[in-house]
């Protein structure tokens, strides 16, 4: 498909039930992660860093960005499947890198299953490249 249009902007409370709906269709949600608690958070800590891509169709994109003050993170990036390979997963990436660098951050880490090798190779397609280092978390709730 080429000629797709978007428009990205921040997250507005009316799209919670299209972002979730396209994070089921992403595969991105696990029975651990409550969507809508993470949603919930994220409008809580820096909601000007949660944006979506939208159409006259619906929510067709999401990322999630995080900063510390010491490291940025990426979360939640989600292109549908009729958007992917156009573009949009670029420019959602582009816009956090920007945000990011306006906060002066220096560097952007991201976490992304080991099973998949298509996203690894997206993120290697702009840039990223793999640290030999062991991620670690604990849950607390």
């Amino acid at each position: 498909m080429t000629g797709l249009k978007w428009e990205i902007r921040p997250y507005r409370i009316e799209d919670e039930s299209g972002v979730i709906l396209l994070w089921d269709r992403c595969e991105l949600t696990r029975p651990w992660n409550d969507p809508k608690k993470d949603i919930e958070r994220k409008i809580h800590v820096s909601p000007d860093l949660f944006l979506v891509a939208s159409t006259g169709l619906g929510i067709v994109g999401t990322i999630m960005i995080g900063y510390d003050g010491h490291r940025g993170s990426i979360n939640y990036l989600a292109v549908d499947l009729k958007y992917r390979r156009n573009g949009l997963g670029r420019e959602l990436m582009s816009r956090a890198e920007r945000l990011l660098s306006d906060l002066d951050c220096p560097k952007i880490n991201i976490q992304i299953r080991t099973e998949n090798s298509v996203v690894v190779a997206f993120y290697r397609s702009i840039g990223y490249e793999a640290y030999n280092v062991i991620d670690m978390a604990k849950r607390l709730d």
